[in-house]
């Protein structure tokens, strides 16, 4: 008889009897620890002060997962979620949290961070205020899904849900600025009357100063009739309204574009400075280019930024993963030459276009793979200070070139705590010293931590 091979069944996923834990602290990535066993277990939606009913659904030789079935004794910071679609969307994980203990946890995670995994010495002084705005409706920038259900010939509009790759359909999003989260449940309707459905990759929506904007991802040709409805839709909203197709070619369906220019309308914010120069400065972006989408949050992170630095007229002042010019820009006020450099083609055009449209001639934009071999690159060389602002991967490649660069000065915007830790060590070993870390609460109900970090070189 022929045998064949059965797979063991995982037992480290097998799920346990309910157990009654205790919850003594929250990780960096906001989910409630206790101990079972010898083991820390990790329970997502769990608060500390509280005692919780689980079931462990993973189990490794260090640590374990559990899933929170039942709330035995609340934590008094524990709120009830605004959002109706909390427990199935993946976005906004702290909204059974209270606000300011959202700060307090992150500020906690950072400097736990820093001084663990950095191996830093954070004396009081270090530590600047945190960074915070509105708790809600911050979001001026949002990606919704949009994917279409053949047996129910319905298409549904909404976030990813946690953990899993389906879609949450959502008529509402507290975290986004109110004229967008209205636009949610219009758009969804809208946008199941076209003949085109079936052909709908995403929406992207937002909240400029110069208006609302949408673009839609399309994977074929239009019909005129769909035009013709969408154009009405947007008309009534008074939304500037654009499609994206496969060649990420955009195309303006509302206010229509006069033929003799054939250029999309571009949003735009503002970035205004507090230093000798009051200009107001346009700073253009377009759909899928990354833009900060907390803009109160944004306006304070770079009048910070431009304070801790503090560029001076006669100095050089070196921009890596600069965007569309974010922080180079403001910093092109105060000092003699900035250099920016980003990853992304399409975004060192864009940052050109915005010194252009700023009359900025003192500012220069290039192209370059930052965690490449920089060695040939012209715009290496001596600078007086230097910004960072990378992705969640961090800066460690870019900064092996610090003896190259030597600046006096180094910020370091960070969305990941732990990377700008890791980083924090390269800059001590070259001779830096940290003098100013603060928390920036880019994304409140969310576990996301984002800091600022200022190192100066010791001149001894």
């Amino acid at each position: 008889m022929a045998q064949f091979f059965k797979a063991k069944p995982n037992k480290s996923k097998q799920l346990s009897a309910k157990l009654s834990l205790d919850i003594t602290q929250l990780d960096h990535l906001g989910a409630g620890m206790a101990q079972y066993q010898g083991k820390v277990v990790f329970v997502a939606g769990a608060l500390p002060n509280e005692q919780v009913t689980v079931q462990l659904t993973e189990q490794k030789k260090s640590y374990a997962k559990a899933k929170l079935i039942k709330i035995d004794q609340a934590s008094a910071a524990r709120r009830e979620p605004l959002c109706p679609h909390y427990v199935q969307c993946g976005g906004c994980d702290l909204q059974h949290l209270d606000v300011d203990a959202q700060r307090e946890f992150k500020q906690q995670a950072l400097t736990e961070l820093m001084t663990k995994l950095g191996n830093n010495t954070l004396e009081q002084n270090i530590i600047a205020p945190a960074i915070t705005g509105d708790a809600w409706h911050y979001r001026r920038r949002a990606r919704l899904a949009a994917v279409f259900d053949k047996k129910t010939n319905h298409l549904q509009l909404g976030f990813r849900q946690s953990a899993s790759s389906n879609i949450v359909s959502v008529t509402q999003c507290n975290v986004l600025a109110k004229p967008l989260s209205d636009l949610i449940t219009p758009f969804a309707v809208n946008l199941n009357q076209l003949k085109s459905k079936a052909s709908l990759g995403h929406l992207e929506l937002s909240l400029a100063e110069n208006g609302l904007f949408a673009v839609l991802r399309v994977t074929k040709v239009l019909p005129a009739s769909d035009i013709r409805w969408l154009t009405e839709f947007a008309a009534k909203h008074q939304i500037c309204l654009l499609t994206q197709d496969n060649d990420s070619q955009l195309t303006q369906l509302h206010p229509k574009v006069d033929e003799a220019v054939a250029k999309v309308t571009l949003p735009y914010y503002s970035l205004t400075t507090s230093g000798d120069s009051e200009q107001p400065l346009r700073c253009e972006f377009t759909p899928g280019n990354f833009v900060q989408v907390n803009g109160e949050i944004n306006h304070a992170m770079v009048q910070q930024a431009i304070t801790w630095l503090d560029p001076q007229k006669d100095e050089r002042v070196l921009d890596l993963f600069c965007g569309v010019g974010n922080f180079s820009l403001p910093l092109a006020l105060s000092a003699s030459k900035v250099i920016g450099v980003e990853g992304v083609p399409e975004m060192v055009q864009q940052a050109k276009d915005n010194a252009t449209l700023n009359h900025l001639d003192n500012l220069s934009f290039h192209h370059a793979d930052l965690s490449a071999d920089l060695t040939h690159e012209k715009w290496l060389g001596k600078i007086d200070k230097l910004l960072l602002d990378p992705a969640r991967t961090g800066a460690f490649e870019s900064l092996q070139w610090l003896k190259k660069m030597r600046p006096k000065k180094v910020v370091y915007v960070s969305c990941n705590p732990a990377s700008l830790a890791r980083d924090s060590k390269v800059l001590i070993e070259q001779g830096y010293q940290l003098r100013q870390l603060g928390m920036v609460d880019m994304f409140p109900q969310t576990h996301h931590i984002e800091a600022m970090a200022l190192f100066e070189l010791n001149v001894e």
